[in-house]
């Protein structure tokens, strides 16, 4: 496919062109020329946009779909097509599906699903057999296949001495680990940060201790194993001293923070809305300080929607009863770039390629192209007729965002709103 993009301003702190408006053509998925005025050639698709700039292509590393056997809840195919317009280029998709993604023809079935797309889909192989905590499942197995991580979502290892094993196991074949933070026996059937607020609406509070002792073990065994460890998604401002110190030592830790939780407090709750029930939950205004200065110095790697769809049935019901989780995609570049600069804003959405061994290109003459074209200016109100998931539960929904999605151009497809 042959495109001229026209007018883009190159965000990107690896390329030449950083800061540059510039045209950009793009001949067989290769970017040919990138100059000030390029002539529009025969038989090329030309692409003028208002106010575009174009970056690398954006990765989410937590991204839940529902297929196999929560269909109802999101397809591969819907999730996407709901990432390319959301402009992700590369998604980690949870194996937290039906049957669970635990073995070598798992991590296949989903790979061949996404054969052919504009979107690469990562998958991230089950840590346990079905998820349930008790035996390693194939993860060598898994990592031929393509798993680029193991994790049971969402799902603490309550015993230390399985963790141990799977770092140990898995630094054999620099197999990545992740490690839910939260310990079950404090977390309890805590439904929302425990604090003055929780006893006030009457709802089982999960407290910040119950992240931090999870945490505090899994990096002793680390420092034991000499393995490869990712902590997602962290709430807490002690949750990021912890790992700010971790890494002062010679240990291979990472960690990422899911955007809502930088922007929402558990305030939000007063009205019982089961959009804002999520996990780890939402924390406090101070937490999400501690969470926006761990982005800033390098503490916290990377930003996730960590996209949840869930079906109407199982969210919107008595808040003790309804799943937890948001869908994210659509509202990840609007939200972030309301609390960081738009350099900034790129960089959380692209660095964590690297973490999981997916290669960066930069903007470049004779680069593979994988770019993603947006408006970073544009203000506007998230409505519901906005969502392009199959689920609703929206977390920003009626939330003020900034930056608009045009799409992406990646594996030689264009794909537009």
């Amino acid at each position: 496919m042959n495109v001229l993009i026209k007018s883009a301003t190159i965000v990107d702190s690896k390329s030449d062109f950083h800061n540059q408006t510039c045209d950009i053509l793009i001949e067989k998925g290769v970017i040919s020329n990138i100059s000030k005025q390029i002539e529009n050639p025969d038989n090329v698709q030309e692409i003028t946009l208002e106010n575009l700039h174009i970056s690398q292509g954006w990765f989410d590393s937590s991204v839940s779909f529902g297929e196999p056997g929560f269909e109802e809840r999101e397809t591969i195919a819907n999730g996407l097509f709901t990432a390319a317009r959301s402009g992700f280029t590369d998604v980690a998709v949870n194996p937290n599906t039906n049957p669970v993604i635990d073995s070598y023809a798992d991590i296949s079935f989903l790979k061949g699903k996404a054969n052919g797309n504009s979107v690469n889909l990562h998958p991230i192989g089950a840590l346990t057999k079905n998820s349930d905590g008790e035996d390693l499942a194939e993860l060598f197995d898994m990592k031929n296949a393509g798993a680029i991580a193991f994790y049971d979502y969402q799902k603490p290892i309550s015993n230390p001495n399985l963790m141990k094993l799977a770092l140990q196991y898995a630094s054999n074949f620099g197999g990545l680990i992740y490690s839910f933070p939260q310990e079950s026996k404090i977390s309890g059937l805590g439904v929302m940060n425990e604090n003055i607020m929780s006893t006030s609406l009457g709802l089982k509070g999960n407290p910040t201790l119950a992240e931090e002792l999870q945490i505090v073990r899994d990096l002793f065994l680390l420092e034991y194993t000499g393995g490869k460890l990712h902590i997602p998604t962290i709430s807490s401002a002690k949750s990021v001293e912890l790992i700010r110190n971790a890494k002062t030592k010679n240990i291979d830790v990472s960690c990422s923070v899911a955007i809502h939780n930088l922007i929402l407090t558990d305030e939000v709750l007063q009205t019982f809305d089961t959009r804002f029930k999520v996990k780890p939950p939402l924390r406090t205004q101070s937490d999400c300080d501690a969470l926006i200065e761990g982005l800033k110095d390098g503490t916290i790697d990377m930003v996730t929607s960590d996209h949840n769809p869930i079906d109407i049935e199982h969210k919107k019901i008595e808040f003790d009863y309804a799943k937890y989780g948001t869908i994210g995609l659509e509202t990840a570049f609007g939200a972030l770039n309301t609390i960081f600069s738009l350099k900034k804003t790129i960089e959380l959405l692209t660095k964590g390629k690297g973490r999981f061994e997916i290669t960066s290109t930069p903007i470049a003459i004779g680069s593979k192209a994988k770019l993603t074209l947006f408006n970073p200016d544009k203000n506007y109100q998230f409505g519901k007729n906005m969502i392009l998931s199959t689920s609703k539960n929206a977390i920003f929904e009626n939330q003020s965002l900034k930056g608009k999605v045009y799409g992406i151009f990646s594996n030689n497809q264009l794909v537009l709103n």
